[in-house]
């Protein structure tokens, strides 16, 4: 079937000129063919993500206008506006798959509302919910090499596809004929026809207006002196990130020079992922040259920011998604308990596999914290729950330890322009005191133990991959570890399991262990590798270090 299918897009005439080089390349190769048309990419609700190149297992204008054409068969279902919100980022033909799912809605009779130029996530969330949207699509593979795009599809609340509404686009896809299927008429007729609009001053001002409106301490920035490195990684923050900075009184900013400006290619890194050091390693350069307070890096795609913040002796220390994650969620309460702009019944959220150390933060300033699966929309379910409940102010905070973060419910998705307003102020404000970051995150540890968060990841490559994956959860959960490094396991939660953990059901183990440890395993939703999560708690860090040295090694051989 695959070679047939293959042959197919060999003698199609092609509209993308890079497709058919490629095909007559592999022309021959079992393999090659194989990979790329013995499977199409599978739509979930992360939307898709693949390789860009030719075929059904591939990111290209075909697999985007089947997929546009099975969003647009829900869509008409929906009544409502009859309207999607798209935009896009930084990444290789991101603008043109934009463009192309444009016509594709518009050729189906459904209105668009485009950015006229690349912007992050958070703002496509915005436009949806602001022009009452049925749908919305964020063209970005995140934080992937540069070889891959992605398609992300919002509901209309602003939040990633529920599984119900993407199980029903996907049955719609899979009755669309890739190369024929779906309607199309091009980007230029679509805006004569009057069905395709870019999105309004209007609209970009209320999310400026939207995230500003939320600092803890208004006016504090402008007269702190806070000095600053920052890197759009070139990717769609640049603009957003160093507006909403400028507003509000940080004006000493230092882009990385390498990462300005908008790049596919990420010339300067091969992962442009906040969370790794080969990442920011040219903006801790600046940052030491510079002498800033705070050096930070938002993703392609500007939902996750990381940071290095300046120790009192001068050097510069990467801080986890889960230590920024800590420190928001204590300023924020501290702050806004000190200005009175306290919510009665403040509502937090964290994934399960966040820290700990942020429910002890929570309950130190009455503010319950809620721990949902991993996954943002999870966190945007939850202020959807309170907005229904007519309490949506109640939400004061939401973070993953994966460097997502969000205060306040103008959005339902995780955003690194407020993420790096807040940081910012926070910096500023510790600055301005006499303290700073490094200092208040000590005295966090001090307050309530010495916790550690760390991640492996071990990766299953190619088709083979998601068995070996899936043969991994199935043997744990068959034969259940009753020990890991000597520490007896005293309770595990499969979270597969919903009747007893009143969440969904998801694939993810949770071993609590004698003394304190938690290990938690999780296959990744959108890459080939599992992930397990240890937080160990010691009386000083190189306890905690030693404890989950020794976890991970014991864990090892299970993952091979």
């Amino acid at each position: 079937m695959y070679q047939e299918e293959y042959k197919r897009w060999l003698e199609a005439d092609l509209e993308d000129a890079d497709l058919n080089p490629e095909l007559t390349k592999i022309a021959g190769n079992e393999e090659e063919i194989k990979e790329r048309f013995a499977v199409a990419l599978k739509f979930g609700t992360a939307g898709l993500r693949g390789v860009l190149g030719a075929g059904t297992n591939r990111m290209n204008i075909y697999v985007v206008r089947q997929a546009t054409q099975g969003l647009a068969n829900w869509v008409k279902t929906q009544g409502g506006t009859q309207t999607v919100a798209i935009s896009y980022d930084s990444r290789l033909k991101s603008d043109v798959f934009a463009k192309t799912a444009a016509g594709v809605l518009a050729a189906n009779g459904i209105k668009v509302r485009i950015y006229d130029a690349l912007m992050p996530v958070p703002a496509l969330s915005f436009a949806t919910r602001y022009y009452n949207c049925n749908a919305g699509v964020m063209v970005t593979a995140s934080h992937n090499p540069a070889k891959y795009n992605g398609y992300k599809a919002y509901g209309p609340d602003g939040c990633q596809m529920t599984d119900d509404a993407a199980a029903i686009v996907y049955a719609e896809i899979q009755k669309t004929d890739v190369l024929t299927g779906a309607k199309y008429i091009s980007f230029a007729e679509g805006v004569e026809k009057g069905l395709i609009q870019f999105v309004g001053d209007d609209c970009k001002n209320a999310l400026y207006e939207a995230i500003e409106s939320r600092q803890v301490r208004p006016g504090l920035c402008k007269s702190a002196g806070l000095k600053l490195v920052y890197s759009p990684l070139n990717g769609s923050g640049l603009v957003p990130v160093t507006r909403v900075l400028k507003d509000i009184g940080i004006t000493d900013i230092t882009i990385v020079p390498e990462q300005e400006y908008p790049n596919g290619y990420f010339t300067t890194c091969s992962y442009p992922n906040p969370e790794i050091f080969e990442a920011l390693e040219l903006g801790l350069n600046l940052a030491k040259e510079t002498g800033a307070d705070l050096m930070l890096a938002t993703d392609p795609d500007a939902d996750r920011v990381g940071i290095a913040m300046k120790c009192p002796d001068g050097s510069y220390e990467l801080v986890s998604g889960n230590e920024v994650g800590v420190l928001l969620l204590d300023y924020i309460c501290a702050g806004r308990t000190e200005k009175g702009t306290m919510p009665e019944n403040p509502v937090a959220v964290k994934s399960i596999v966040s820290t700990p150390l942020a429910d002890a933060v929570a309950a130190h300033y009455g503010v319950e914290l809620r721990n949902v699966l991993t996954g943002f929309k999870w966190i945007g379910d939850q202020i959807a729950q309170l907005e229904e409940a007519g309490e949506v102010d109640r939400f004061i905070f939401g973070f993953e330890e994966s460097y997502g973060y969000l205060a306040g419910p103008y959005v339902r998705d995780k955003d690194a322009v407020i993420g790096s307003m807040l940081i910012c102020e926070m910096a500023a404000y510790y600055r301005s005191i006499g303290s700073s970051l490094k200092q208040r995150m000590e005295e966090i540890y001090a307050e309530y133990g010495r916790y550690l968060n760390k991640i492996d990841s071990f990766e299953f490559p190619g088709l083979s991959g998601m068995d070996k994956m899936a043969g991994i959860m199935q043997g744990l959960r068959e034969n259940p570890l009753t020990e890991v490094a000597g520490h007896k396991v005293v309770s595990v939660t499969d979270y597969q399991k919903p009747e007893e953990t009143g969440l969904p059901a998801a694939n993810v183990l949770i071993y609590k262990l004698e003394g304190g440890a938690t290990v938690i395993v999780r296959p990744s939703g959108t890459e080939p590798k599992i992930k397990i999560y240890y937080t160990t708690l010691g009386k000083d860090l190189a306890e905690a270090e030693s404890q989950k040295e020794k976890l991970a090694e014991a864990l090892k051989p299970i993952m091979k």
